[in-house]
């Protein structure tokens, strides 16, 4: 799974995939979607895609490679965790589980949806977890599953995947669902486009939902949405202040961000008694956007080409921009800041928030609270940068110092209430 290589940890790019390599695996499933090989999936309009059950990463960090978004799922793990080893590759990955709950993302977020040995069992709970599949499919996106492979006639395990594909082979098309492809043990459905098949559908089909549209860890329903939903169409028409708040963070990354440059993005600091440090120097790998907006913050990481990734996370007390994220192709999630956020301890490299703490000031759990989870969540070393009004970032400042966080105050002179808290965490021997 990894290799030592001098001073520096490698993945086999072939590791967890039954196949005959990941390169091979995404061009037979670009070949089954009728594309001449995985470069044309850009152009087919296949941009974003959720791994189910990732395993070590790979094909998410070959999907990274050409370009399109890979955001890895898995349950938690006590021991072996995908999620934790996907996001020390570099690979947008958290804990998601929707065995009994939605997944946090809006309805029609995803080009793909995809599992390869997930281990999701498929045939159960009357067909609500391929619902829920549906429910984040983009119309005319794709479902693709790879079982293990097939062991003998009779076998337990034999019969055990045919139980489950047995009724894959009926319940996708009581939801506009067509099987466009099968090729060894991979099978690809793809789910309609065309709105006038949930009115064409018989009288026993998966019925239709009305109501809201909740994408929070609401209960797993019975019903699928339908062309009736707004989210149906893609978003035409960006927001008005959309344009001003990308021009607003290309000018950030300009003014304030440049004064974190010299700390953030040199060279390690030496801790006392160690070697020079070796390179890579670059210590910001991924970033975690804690009121992501628009995702501002991750278009100006793109357009000035640093090389991180941000986990745009929505809250859900605020105005829900995530479906607009996803369909940037930018990884996202909703969140509630007064729960933990499902990561693993010290997995990130920076948490960036801005008007976050003033947002939460009215909600039920404290600041502190938000520092203890900020905490877990950072790499020692790691970095948070929070810009806010005055009175909430001198009260964060004081927060910071209690969980031993060095922390500054920068007032940008631009004449606001505005300020700029930089904190770091320290790297304790003991």
């Amino acid at each position: 799974m990894m290799l030592l290589e001098e001073n520096q940890i490698a993945f086999q790019s072939d590791a967890g995939l039954t196949f005959d390599g990941v390169k091979d695996y995404s061009r037979q499933i670009a070949e089954m979607m009728g594309l001449g090989s995985d470069s044309e999936f850009l152009q087919a309009g296949v941009r974003t895609v959720l791994d189910i059950g990732c395993g070590f990463g790979s094909f998410g960090a070959h999907l990274v490679s050409i370009k399109l978004m890979a955001l890895c799922i898995a349950g938690y793990e006590a021991t072996g965790s995908q999620v934790q080893l996907a996001l020390e590759r570099g690979l947008p990955a958290m804990i998601g589980n929707f065995i009994t709950r939605q997944l946090p993302y809006p309805s029609f977020s995803f080009d793909v949806v995809h599992c390869a040995q997930c281990g999701i069992p498929w045939d159960k709970k009357e067909g609500m977890l391929l619902i829920e599949v549906d429910r984040l499919l983009k119309p005319g996106g794709y479902f693709v599953l790879t079982s293990p492979k097939s062991k003998p006639h009779g076998s337990a395990t034999g019969t055990k995947i045919r139980n489950m594909l047995t009724p894959l082979e009926q319940f996708p098309e009581k939801i506009c669902w067509s099987l466009i492809a099968q090729q060894d043990e991979t099978f690809i459905w793809q789910k309609t486009a065309d709105a006038q098949c949930y009115s064409s559908r018989k009288q026993n089909d998966v019925p239709l939902c009305k109501g809201h549209d909740a994408s929070y860890y609401q209960a797993l329903s019975p019903c699928i949405i339908g062309p009736s939903s707004k989210r149906w169409i893609p978003i035409q028409n960006s927001p008005e202040d959309f344009f001003e708040d990308l021009q607003g963070w290309k000018l950030a990354l300009k003014n304030y961000w440049s004064l974190l440059t010299p700390l953030i993005f040199s060279d390690h600091p030496k801790r006392p008694g160690a070697e020079d440090p070796l390179p890579p120097f670059n210590m910001v790998r991924n970033v975690m956007d804690m009121n992501a907006h628009y995702g501002g913050l991750n278009a100006a990481f793109l357009e000035e080409k640093k090389s991180v990734w941000v986990m745009n996370v929505v809250p859900v007390t605020s105005r829900n921009m995530l479906p607009l994220i996803l369909d940037r192709g930018f990884p996202g999630v909703l969140h509630d800041w007064c729960e933990p956020f499902p990561t693993y301890p010290r997995t990130y490299d920076m948490l960036h928030a801005n008007g976050l703490l003033s947002h939460l000031s009215s909600e039920r759990c404290s600041l502190m609270d938000l520092f203890v989870e900020m905490d877990r969540i950072l790499r020692p070393e790691g970095w948070v940068v929070l810009y806010d009004k005055l009175g909430a970032i001198e009260l964060a400042r004081a927060h910071a110092t209690q969980i031993r966080w060095g922390a500054r105050v920068i007032d940008l002179q631009n004449g606001s209430d505005q300020r700029l808290l930089i904190c770091q965490k320290p790297f304790l021997t003991k």
